[in-house]
């Protein structure tokens, strides 16, 4: 009786050393967070996660820092990540091209799925399907209609790839047996189109917007499943494609073995977060919609796209150009 007394005594206590308490998750964070940009300073996946971070530390009263680990596309920093201590003071900030990686990769040293514990889905950009006045089309029906009599000849700017730009562009092409040339950019070639270089490209709203309303270049379509308020007549693709939805995300995950408890106040953070007034104004004016979801919400929207984006791969035989 007392040998089996000792062993519940020695469970109990592995238990407590290796598990986190509810309480430790009420006084969560005692200490700063990292949040690691798996990409290179300056775009928008670090711009916006400095404004988030700033909110929490003020929100916590305990340093929310962001740090980058570029490399490989974001492989470097999700690796890094995936192997930290599952505590809640190391998280990774993901864009919809985090969920490209199981498509083309099989190399990776970490499941996207099982070796990270999603936290929020923090925000979303409406994206538009932009083209240059020089092509002969007014909206998305006639650009199909053109592309289909014409193929291979339209150019479809993108940001590298078999990223986001070029498989939202080969999801239409399987969806609707269309061909284009896919021309591949370091980033967003918006002034391509503007000057007549490149015919169409998906790009983020705000950053159209100005050519849009001064006639430099045409929308086309808006890419995400709604219309957006600042062209309201402009239908969005899904209205020709039933379930095409591609805008830009961000969202924050933790290593994959992090107690339910500090993920849940993780997301509870940044669920205040995104409903704060200042910052809800904010990202308004750059076109940003604040979600600040559940984890639950968040890992629902990665499984999607990852089954989304291996099915676009597959169905388009597409591989990766250096």
């Amino acid at each position: 009786m007392r040998r089996l007394h000792s062993v519940l005594m020695g469970l109990s206590a592995l238990l407590l050393s290796t598990t986190v308490l509810p309480q430790d998750a009420a006084t969560f964070p005692s200490r700063p967070v990292t949040m690691i940009v798996p990409y290179a300073p300056g775009g928008f996946a670090g711009i916006e996660t400095q404004v988030y971070a700033t909110k929490a530390s003020a929100l916590t009263g305990q340093q929310f820092l962001v740090d980058y680990k570029a490399g490989a596309t974001g492989a470097i920093g999700a690796a890094y990540v995936a192997k930290a201590k599952p505590d809640g003071y190391t998280l990774l900030v993901v864009t919809g091209g985090f969920t490209i990686f199981p498509a083309f990769k099989n190399d990776l040293s970490f499941d996207i799925i099982k070796d990270f514990a999603p936290v929020s889905w923090i925000s979303s950009r409406t994206s538009v399907l932009l083209a240059s006045n020089a092509l002969p089309v007014k909206n998305f029906d006639e650009y199909i209609a053109y592309v289909r009599g014409n193929p291979g000849k339209v150019n479809f700017g993108t940001a590298g790839s078999g990223g986001i730009n070029h498989l939202s562009g080969a999801w239409i092409d399987s969806a609707t047996r269309t061909k284009v040339t896919y021309v591949h950019f370091k980033g967003t070639p918006v002034s391509e189109v503007v000057a007549g270089r490149i015919d169409v490209v998906p790009a983020g709203l705000v950053a159209s917007l100005s050519y849009i309303k001064a006639g430099k270049a045409r929308a086309l379509a808006i890419m995400g499943s709604e219309r957006s308020p600042q062209l309201p007549d402009v239908p969005t693709i899904a209205e020709a494609i039933p379930g095409y939805d591609v805008n830009s995300w961000l969202g924050f995950i933790a290593p994959g073995a992090t107690p339910p408890a500090i993920v849940n106040r993780t997301s509870e953070i940044f669920a205040q977060v995104a409903r704060a007034p200042d910052i809800v104004a904010q990202l308004d004016k750059e076109g940003i919609k604040p979600i600040g979801s559940t984890p639950a919400q968040l890992r629902q929207l990665m499984v999607t796209e990852v089954d989304r984006w291996k099915k676009v791969v597959t169905e388009g035989n597409i591989k990766l150009e250096e």
